[in-house]
């Protein structure tokens, strides 16, 4: 063992002795969730000693060795098995038998970032990654209703799902919100989701706005000849209320698969997440990460990465979650970070920060495992006959910042067109209103997909004309 590390190891007292094995023969042979941490110590501890704090506090432990523990207790406990001194990193391998065996998301933030952020023996203690290995995925529910569904619907392969957020996010009546819907449809877009603080508002009842979007789409879907999806945010007070507004859309007349259902699932609660995917496996559940930032933040020193919130996204059973504009909006993100999150929810195997995840619930070296990732690569439709296989996938959503001219520079930097796009202002603030912004947005998708330039194809298409001028004097002025 390096001197270094055997220093470290000779430094700690027998508890913190039981939750660290820096000589863990296989972490990888499936008894693991496996995690990677940035941890600061604070005050007298060295990082080791962090580090054991940490994994006992987020397993079996508590801050003294106490008389109650058993052999098999023991079994359960969190192990330090790898530093990183350079770039205070530390690796901890949780047994999942450890956590709640009804598939329960929440159960398992509680141990790894849940009681441990608060202790006060850390400066900085930041989830950056983790592993599932396929023994514990066949214990979870994964997405059921998919990107490759929502495209099948709306009959659109090639090209992102093209989408708006209803602008100002609040103070519209039913009939405006229906009417803004009604714009951007007839305008040629696919999808429109409620704000994520969309409810049941006096001024907007939620049971009007329900019953105005079915006829807005009704209209919309008669005159273009084509599909459209509505995501309707049911994040409630308590479980009664959430199912009633889930049942009141259901129960609306909306054709299968026109619908959504959004839920702001860190506010709300993974609870309420998993509760939908149960309830409502053939619709597709939309996560919201409203108050992500408070732990996903670069310069925030206590939390978790954007990749391991939409890692168990997708584990809970999302079919899509937001997961940042990459730099190239106004959200605060990086590829770095954003567009490995969206990789890493959207394929069947997938480079994290640490490790490489795959998603098959079978050996990896199984010649079906290595066919389904294979065909993934290829960008093929899969596990449609073989759900047993693998998890399926979860859809990337993009907004906040993005416009018309953005839309390629976001497609270069994400490398493909499996998101959906839900543009705000890139669509409300076109000149000629919503429906010429709407116009605008298809234009320039057309324009990338014909492999031409924006402003070339404009030439022809004077409502990206419109969107080129007014949003690269609005870029400009906010510099």
């Amino acid at each position: 063992m390096n001197p270094i590390y055997a220093d470290l190891v000779a430094s700690l007292n027998p508890k913190q002795q039981s939750y660290v094995n820096l000589q863990l023969p296989d972490p990888y042979n499936g008894e693991y969730l496996l995690s990677v941490f940035h941890l600061v110590p604070e005050g007298k501890l060295n990082i080791l000693q962090a580090a054991a704090e940490t994994a006992a506090e987020s397993s079996t432990g508590t801050n003294f060795k106490v008389n109650t523990e058993t052999p098999f207790s023991k079994t359960m406990n969190a192990l330090v098995y790898k530093l990183d001194l350079e770039q205070n990193l530390v690796w901890i391998a949780y047994p999942w038998r450890l956590f709640d065996r009804g598939g329960n998301i929440q159960n398992i933030l509680t141990y790894i970032v849940g009681n441990i952020l608060g202790i006060k023996e850390i400066k900085a203690l930041k989830l950056l990654d983790v592993w599932f290995p396929s023994s514990m995925l066949e214990q979870y529910d994964g997405p059921s209703y998919t990107l490759d569904d929502m495209r099948k619907y709306l009959g659109v392969y090639d090209r992102p799902i093209l989408g708006t957020i209803v602008k100002p996010k609040m103070g519209l009546t039913s009939a405006e919100y229906a009417e803004v819907c009604y714009d951007f449809w007839a305008g040629g877009g696919d999808f429109v989701k409620n704000d994520e603080p969309q409810a049941n508002q006096d001024f907007c009842p939620y049971d009007k706005m329900v019953k105005h979007v079915k006829e807005a789409m009704d209209k919309a879907v008669k005159e273009t000849g084509r599909n459209k999806v509505h995501s309707f945010n049911v994040s409630a007070a308590d479980f009664d209320t959430m199912i009633e507004r889930c049942e009141m859309i259901v129960n609306a007349g909306f054709e299968p698969g026109s619908y959504a259902f959004l839920i702001d699932g860190i506010t709300a609660g993974w609870m309420a997440v998993q509760t939908l995917r149960r309830r409502y496996p053939g619709v597709f559940i939309h996560f919201h990460r409203a108050a992500h930032g408070a732990f996903t933040r670069p310069e925030n020193p206590i939390g978790f990465s954007v990749l391991v919130l939409s890692k168990f996204a997708r584990l809970a059973g999302v079919s899509g979650i937001h997961t940042g504009t990459a730099g190239v909006g106004k959200m605060k993100g990086t590829p770095e970070e954003d567009v490995v999150a969206a990789h890493g929810i959207l394929y069947m195997r997938s480079k994290g920060h640490f490790f490489e995840q795959t998603w098959t619930k079978i050996p990896e070296n199984d010649k079906d495992a290595m066919h389904l990732v294979s065909e993934d690569s290829a960008h093929h439709v899969i596990l449609e006959e073989d759900s047993w296989r693998g998890v399926k996938k979860c859809c990337p959503i993009v907004s906040g910042g993005l416009n018309p001219i953005r839309l390629k520079p976001f497609i270069d930097v994400m490398g493909n067109v499996d998101f959906i796009t839900t543009m705000g202002s890139g669509v409300h603030a076109h000149p000629g209103g919503t429906k010429d912004g709407a116009k605008a947005l298809v234009q320039a998708c057309d324009a990338y997909l014909n492999k031409m330039d924006i402003a070339e194809y404009a030439r022809e298409h004077s409502e990206l004309a419109q969107a080129i001028d007014h949003f690269t004097k609005a870029q400009k002025d906010a510099m």
